[in-house]
């Protein structure tokens, strides 16, 4: 079997079970974890975690973020200057770009039911500019049902840290990890 196959069939797995309430918003969070290279294979996938998600009785949004950066900065007024000269994009710019993109997932999570499934789409687009961690420590609160962040990274089962595009330092999240390497309890 494939590893997008496996990780179906765990995503299928996480689905089977029952939803406990009153959860944290962290507790809400699914990290759907895999290798970088992955992307465009987990991509073309979606359908089949959407059919699964269907199956289990469950509703579907899908968030997909990989233009956000791109849309942002081309729409900004300073546009031009930021691409002549990549430095006059400060932290403060891009603190104002991740509150825009907080405000937009936000938006679409909370329209979300209970019994919904949000899939967010293209963290790795952010990197290096946004840490993917901040966004969701962001919104896991405002989640009504579950968020199924790909995360094309890693994971380590012993620190419980997560590894964007396995390049800086992992953070730290209490997010459920679906791996069809582990064992669901």
């Amino acid at each position: 079997m494939s590893r997008v196959s496996d990780l179906v069939d765990a995503y299928s797995a996480e689905l089977a079970l029952p939803w406990r309430t009153g959860l944290s918003g962290g507790e809400r969070v699914w990290m759907l974890v895999y290798p970088p290279e992955l992307e465009r294979t987990m991509r073309a996938a979606l359908p089949r975690f959407e059919l699964a998600t269907g199956e289990a009785g469950h509703g579907w949004r899908t968030v997909d973020i990989t233009d956000k950066l791109g849309t942002w900065l081309a729409n900004h007024r300073y546009a031009e200057a930021f691409f002549e000269n990549p430095s006059d994009l400060t932290p403060s710019i891009i603190d104002h770009f991740e509150a825009d993109l907080v405000a937009e997932i936000r938006k679409e999570i909370t329209a979300a039911g209970d019994d919904d499934v949000v899939v967010l789409v293209g963290i790795g687009s952010i990197f290096p500019f946004v840490r993917a961690s901040s966004v969701i420590k962001t919104i896991d609160n405002d989640l009504n049902g579950r968020l199924l962040v790909l995360f094309p990274g890693l994971h380590d089962p012993y620190t419980h840290s997560f590894r964007l595009l396995d390049a800086r330092d992992g953070f730290n999240y209490r997010a459920r990890v679906i791996d069809p390497q582990k064992d669901i309890a």
